[in-house]
């Protein structure tokens, strides 16, 4: 009998064995293609030589030493390589163990960095419906998704959501992309006039929403109307790349291609690559320097911050990405795995939308395209997906309530960039036998 605590109490998954590139491997030996990097983490496959050599060389040399007292070469140069990649403006990095951590340690900085301003009333947190940005207090209160919220909702603190930029379930007859755009935007300008500009500590998103809503890009302009709303009354813009990020859309950053920089910055999962636990929040040189003319110290913290393996293997999974170009593998990746999926499913009954940025796209399911109703929430098609395409020896990420939290169902791909045209083919024929060719059999 396990004493493990799963989350899925229910259930009793079988074993993993060992992983070989973008493949694991159960005890039984049958082979799985990661084709949602685990939670979006798994970019460089399970075996990546170069990663796995630095985390043996950092154990060789020293493990772990506290950041109340040290600071260590991985940290420093990791930090290093990070600003060097980042968008303009970004100055200093924050390291921690996930992207919940990060999240976190990005809200309290923002609301360190008023109150060291002379600011104390700016106390509101304004996000989007339908977003996700981490599971501890904090950070699930900024989130927009009900069902992840409400078991909690006695609990979290008071904030604020506007509308997602969902063109698929947004956009109006006739209207433009970009005129659906501004229009979402602007509704962050009401809400700012609502609760009075001087009371908002900062807006935050997730460039392209991943799980809740299955990689959901913006349109373009959309957050350069964003950026220009927070500039005009002096809040704070946090972006939300722990999902999104690290090379996963095309870009090193997602917001690269929206052409805008954030004033906080949360990174995580391909940071590590699932090589160990790691996660960065990036903030400007305004904030820190606030910060350290002020009381000097940031009244937050983690055990595990800057932890010397965790960076050295991050360091190692960077510049693999980087300097050994395979992050410029994903923007021609990810469209031919696109062009593959519109191929296979651009007339399936029950595709209503394929969408997303690089290696990481959604599927979103609809029971009616021409009306684009989901099906039944008690269905509960994402598990019967998911099931299927695990027993195919398919990992991906089917993702109930859609829409709203409740409704609505999606797949979300996010595999290894280290895939090739034959991994491509996989996936595709693969989730042809899931949902069938023309219709899905319920």
């Amino acid at each position: 009998m396990s004493h493990i605590f799963p989350r899925h109490s229910r259930r009793s998954p079988p074993m993993v064995s060992h992983g070989d590139g973008p493949f694991l491997y159960d005890t039984n030996g049958k082979a799985y293609f990661d084709g949602s990097g685990g939670a979006a983490v798994s970019c460089l496959g399970h075996s990546d030589p170069a990663v796995t050599h630095a985390v043996k060389e950092q154990l060789n040399t020293v493990a772990y030493a506290h950041t109340g007292f040290f600071t260590s070469a991985p940290a420093e140069a990791l930090a290093d390589k990070l600003i060097h990649h980042a968008p303009a403006g970004l100055d200093r990095v924050y390291l921690v163990s996930g992207g919940s951590e990060a999240m976190e340690s990005a809200l309290k900085l923002a609301r360190q960095y008023f109150v060291e301003r002379g600011e104390p009333q700016r106390r509101h947190i304004i996000a989007r419906r339908q977003s996700y940005h981490g599971n501890t207090l904090g950070a699930l209160a900024t989130g927009g998704n009900p069902w992840r919220r409400d078991p909690f909702a006695p609990m979290l603190m008071d904030t604020h959501h506007i509308s997602p930029c969902f063109a698929y379930r947004g956009q109006r007859p006739g209207e433009t992309a970009q005129t659906y755009g501004l229009r979402v935007a602007d509704e962050l300008a009401e809400k700012i006039e609502q609760l009075g500009a001087d009371t908002i500590l900062a807006f935050v998103a997730e460039p392209v929403v991943g799980a809740t809503a299955g990689a959901v890009p913006a349109v373009p302009g959309y957050f350069k109307r964003i950026r220009e709303i927070c500039d005009t009354h002096g809040i704070l813009l946090i972006l939300d790349e722990v999902m999104c990020g690290m090379g996963r859309t095309g870009t090193l950053f997602a917001c690269e291609q929206d052409e805008i920089a954030p004033d906080i910055c949360a990174i995580a999962k391909g940071l590590g690559a699932g090589y160990q636990p790691i996660g960065a929040m990036l903030c400007t040189k305004e904030i820190h320097e606030t910060l350290r003319a002020g009381s000097g110290f940031f009244q937050h913290g983690h055990t595990y911050l800057g932890h010397p393996t965790a960076a050295a293997a991050a360091l190692a999974v960077l510049t693999r990405l980087t300097d050994d170009g395979i992050a410029k593998r994903v923007a021609p990746m990810g469209q031919r795995l696109k062009e593959s999926l519109h191929g296979v499913f651009a007339n399936h009954a029950h595709v209503g939308d394929i969408r997303g940025r690089g290696l990481f796209l959604g599927i979103e399911l609809v029971a009616d395209r021409t009306t684009k109703a989901p099906f039944d929430p008690n269905l509960k098609l994402h598990e019967t997906l998911k099931a299927r395409a695990f027993d195919a020896g398919l990992l991906c990420y089917p993702m109930g309530g859609t829409i709203d939290g409740k409704r609505g169902t999606h797949i979300l791909l996010a595999p290894p960039f280290i895939l090739t045209d034959a991994h491509v083919d996989l996936i595709t024929t693969t989730l042809e036998t899931v949902l069938g060719r023309q219709a899905l059999t319920l």
